[in-house]
């Protein structure tokens, strides 16, 4: 992606890190900055598969409920006495379904992205309650569980073990999008849909295996959102949709699709963490951090149009010019 796009979350990002270093002794201590990461350790995995939704010129509302079925599906799984490699792998089905399932509305349906997965929000947190009854699945002192809760809240030497899992997913998922064909196939649908179609691409399963994918990065963002609770909890948590795609789109991506990337995402969410760690540093209350998160988004996004609308004029003036300059005969640069 072009490092302007991401400039402006960059720029925010060392801003606010600057302020909050010279105000606060606590903020740059090694167990605050680690634990920024931790923090944000869902959010970073949900984002991954929300940047390849909004790739594609889509939006998944779904994500915060699909996120609570899959970790539910794990919750459950370990109750009913299954092994950890078992009930992982049934969450991360779980996951695709219901990625696959929006993808299939969308894609071969032809249902708006924000229609169905505002629908099917709403459908998977009905379902996690009526299977729980509202209940929490406790999973605490369970033997099986200890793997998960390792890896969710345990360090590798001077680094959480989560850091490295969410690099490593990071690099995978670059290089899928920019080193595969899928990648492309992913760029060009959000570039121009009805051009990808033109040049071969078959559109509803490329929007199918996006989604898919998206459903699966939810079901691993589940495993460690179970791992740091130590339960599945049915109660889906509302910001948590907020956050997710408020980082995608303040690490630069466009709504439309087509434009933006990884790098973006990743330093929106360790942006929108940093904001959050200062306000609790700060004192501030809780209760206020939505609306920080709020303004933050209406600002990204309100610049980002102002930027494409800037750029679309820019390139209609360029256009008229070339034409105008054909029709005298007058040389173009």
């Amino acid at each position: 992606m072009s490092i302007g796009r991401v400039a402006g979350a960059l720029g925010g990002l060392i801003i606010v890190a600057i302020y909050l270093a010279v105000t606060d002794d606590l903020f740059l201590t090694w167990g605050n900055v680690m634990n920024v990461f931790r923090a944000q350790s869902v959010i970073f995995i949900l984002a991954i598969g929300m940047t390849f939704v909004i790739l594609t010129g889509g939006l998944d509302l779904s994500v915060a409920s699909a996120a609570g079925f899959a970790g539910m599906i794990l919750g459950l799984s370990f109750k009913a006495g299954m092994s950890p490699v078992l009930a992982v792998i049934l969450c991360a089905i779980s996951g695709i379904l219901l990625g696959v399932l929006n993808g299939m509305l969308i894609g071969m349906v032809r249902i708006s992205p924000f229609v169905v997965t505002l629908g099917t929000m709403s459908i998977y947190t009905s379902v996690i309650l009526v299977v729980t009854h509202g209940s929490t699945v406790s999973l605490f002192n369970y033997p099986k569980f200890d793997a998960i809760q390792t890896l969710a809240n345990q360090d590798a030497g001077p680094f959480p073990i989560i850091l490295l899992v969410i690099v490593a997913l990071y690099l995978i998922a670059w290089f899928v999008l920019h080193r595969t064909s899928f990648g492309r196939a992913v760029y060009a649908v959000g570039s121009n849909s009805e051009a990808a179609r033109l040049n071969g691409l078959n559109v509803p399963v490329t929007l199918m295996l996006v989604y898919a994918v998206a459903g699966l990065t939810y079901a691993l963002g589940a495993i460690q959102q179970d791992g740091r609770l130590t339960a599945a909890v049915p109660i889906v948590d509302p910001n948590q949709m907020l956050m997710v795609i408020a980082a995608v789109l303040i690490g630069g991506m466009s709504m439309r699709g087509g434009e933006g990337g990884l790098l973006g995402t990743f330093v929106g969410v360790l942006f929108l963490g940093v904001i959050q760690n200062g306000l609790t540093l700060k004192g501030v209350s809780a209760f206020w951090q939505g609306t920080v998160t709020g303004l933050i988004l209406i600002a990204a996004v309100g610049l980002a149009v102002v930027r494409e609308t800037g750029a679309m004029h820019a390139v209609r003036r360029r256009v008229s010019g070339r034409r105008k300059a054909e029709a005298t005969g007058a040389s173009v640069d």
